[in-house]
């Protein structure tokens, strides 16, 4: 598919490039890179939720419009909204970037055990840092 990629910041399994590929994407430009004011709150998915002095690590991955649009209409997708941030790569760069969250927070009751130790394997796997991967429950 060609046309104009997106920045966007995965912060859940759509970190996994190969995960993204079996999706019918390509996914351009991979980096590690965090955002701030927003920590990981894991229910049947991952999420993000506005909190002050919270810092989220993730990937940075450019995508078409028309990518973006088929991941996110998947079944149990199509609640998450885009939202701008400012991600901020490990190399010390600055990318404004989309990035995809529920509209309204899950309840805390919601835990998806299987799906934190998925996504704390993929973590280890891209070298986020061992305090965050330890914080996921």
């Amino acid at each position: 598919m060609t046309g104009r990629s997106i920045e966007v910041f995965f912060y859940g399994l759509f970190m996994d490039v190969e995960l993204l590929r079996s999706q019918a994407v390509v996914p351009m430009n991979p980096r590690r890179a965090f955002v701030e004011g927003f920590p990981l709150c894991i229910s049947q998915r991952a999420t993000l939720v506005p909190t002050a002095g919270a810092r989220i690590y993730g990937m940075l991955i450019a995508l078409t419009r028309h990518e973006i649009a088929q991941l996110y209409a998947a079944p149990g997708l199509q609640h998450y909204l885009p939202e701008s941030v400012l991600a901020h790569t490990m190399e010390g760069q600055d990318v404004p970037a989309l990035c995809y969250n529920l509209a309204e927070p899950p309840s805390t009751s919601e835990r998806n055990a299987a799906y934190a130790a998925q996504l704390k394997a993929l973590l280890q796997a891209l070298g986020c840092p061992a305090e965050y991967i330890a914080s996921i429950q």
